[in-house]
């Protein structure tokens, strides 16, 4: 358990600075909501964290940990926890086969030292167990023998919450994780991420553009507006101040007009 750090996190694309010089630590116990309008830098801060992409300057850390160098995967074993993207799993397999492979990678096992058969197949049955628990909370029990590939889209984000949660990560990160879901599909979700809320030892961050779902979840706000940290705190605080009206909330304001 540690804090998450970084400093002056920064990429350019050519002559675009998509994330200039963002420093900010998220502490253990806080759920963060990262907004701001569209093309603000919330998804390639993401990136630049979970190590999808390379940073031009500025570090990464977890509790104390430097993270800078280290590849997407190195991170996840690190304790990062960045949703996973559907191309990363096997679509021919089952939904409760990729969430057990997910399950097995973190735990220690008969599966992984090659003992006796009836070792083997006891802790099979024990990580199948833990996988279906985990299809379960997502409500996902009824597409288990599903293979992935034919997911409906609903379906496909609540399994990348399951594989998340497979891995007990020290960070939860969320990029819009409702996003094209329906109206009935959306609070599966959400109160997944109110009981993981409830774990006081996780960081959890938080991309979201529904400004009702960041007042409910929220302990913390921060505002990205053309790649740079604007402001940073409560939400009340946050949600009533004259940047934030003009950079996020004023823009929906004028676009419901």
């Amino acid at each position: 358990m540690g804090t998450l750090t970084t400093e002056n996190l920064t990429i350019r694309f050519g002559g675009h600075v998509a994330v200039d010089g963002v420093s900010c630590s998220f502490e253990p116990g806080t759920l963060t909501a990262i907004v701001g309008p569209n093309g603000a830098g919330k998804t390639t801060y993401f990136n630049l964290i979970s190590g999808q992409l390379k940073a031009s300057s500025g570090r990464v850390r977890l509790g104390g940990r430097e993270l800078t160098g280290l590849p997407a995967s190195a991170r996840t074993r690190a304790g990062l926890g960045r949703a996973f993207q559907l191309t990363n799993l096997f679509p021919s397999l089952s939904v409760l086969e990729n969430v057990r492979l997910a399950v097995q990678a973190t735990q220690r096992g008969a599966h992984r030292r090659g003992l006796n058969l009836w070792s083997v197949w006891s802790d099979h049955r024990q990580l199948t167990d833990r996988a279906r628990g985990i299809l379960e909370s997502v409500a996902l029990q009824s597409r288990a023998d599903s293979p992935v590939a034919s997911l409906p889209h609903g379906d496909q984000r609540k399994l990348e919450v399951a594989l998340l949660m497979a891995l007990e990560p020290q960070v939860y990160m969320f990029d819009e994780p409702t996003a094209g879901m329906s109206h009935d599909e959306a609070p599966v979700i959400l109160d997944l991420i109110r009981r993981l809320k409830q774990d006081r030892s996780k960081t959890i961050l938080l991309v979201e553009h529904k400004m009702d779902v960041v007042r409910e979840l929220a302990d913390r706000i921060v505002v990205l507006t053309n790649g740079q940290l604007v402001a940073d705190g409560p939400p009340e605080e946050v949600m009533a101040s004259s940047v934030v009206q003009e950079a996020y909330l004023g823009r929906r304001r004028q676009e419901a007009a």
